[in-house]
């Protein structure tokens, strides 16, 4: 099984969100195709499954949420492409080292084709263009299958991210494309950033499908009903 399948969500809710998630990795089986879910979200923060709360500095009135992913706190808002991606990574007999570093390199190339020079942090996952961070990264492996993945700023209010320290690391600036003068919105970096990570994860084909096209895998529902409550 080499067949992936992209959707273009909208903006959802996070707690949905990553229920779906949760449920596409528990029912899928050997034969799965595996999926790449490009979305935006409401303003959220989110605390991964070691997050400390110290790292949240100024609420806001934000909802905070505690998530089951590695790293610590991030923000997600309107104007941020968020790329969840649920993998068979046993099946690809890809190492979780080499699956990061696909992610990373495929944020790397695409932002490389805007002519935006972006490079990775040793010691902080993630891209960065003159040391400020632009994407962000985070994942969870069950049963050898991957889901969560990666965040680009792209045209969003960044001002909630001086309520946080942004990963867990005080002090670190986070930038997007509008700042760099490349003005598309997130269905324009989703449709830019896609053929870089197929290409990095080894999908010599996929298909891009509408949202009204994803059904519940346990009760064949429409999105409709799942994913905008």
């Amino acid at each position: 099984m080499n067949e992936l399948r992209v959707y273009q969500l909208g903006q959802l809710d996070y707690a949905t969100s990553l229920t779906r998630q949760v449920e596409f990795v528990d029912q899928r089986g050997p034969n799965t195709p595996d999926e790449i879910w490009c979305l935006q979200h409401n303003p959220v923060y989110t605390l991964g499954l070691a997050g400390k709360a110290e790292h949240i500095l100024n609420q806001n009135y934000i909802p905070v949420y505690q998530t089951d992913r590695g790293g610590q706190v991030t923000y997600h808002g309107p104007g941020q492409l968020v790329v969840y991606l649920l993998l068979d990574l046993k099946r690809k007999a890809v190492s979780v080292k080499k699956y990061v570093h696909s992610l990373e390199q495929a944020l790397i190339d695409m932002l490389e084709g805007l002519d935006i020079f972006a490079e990775r942090n040793a010691g902080a996952p993630g891209v960065y263009v003159n040391g400020e961070k632009i994407a962000a990264l985070g994942i969870r492996i069950r049963r050898g299958c991957c889901y969560h993945g990666i965040s680009l700023n792209v045209n969003m209010d960044l001002s909630p991210f001086a309520g946080i320290n942004p990963c867990g690391y005080p002090g670190m600036v986070v930038t997007q494309l509008a700042n760099h003068g490349k003005h598309i919105d997130v269905n324009e970096a989703a449709l830019a950033l896609i053929p870089f990570m197929a290409k990095e994860l080894g999908y010599e084909n996929y298909t891009w499908l509408e949202k009204t096209q994803l059904t519940d895998h346990k009760n064949n529902l429409k999105p409709e009903a799942l994913l905008t409550r």
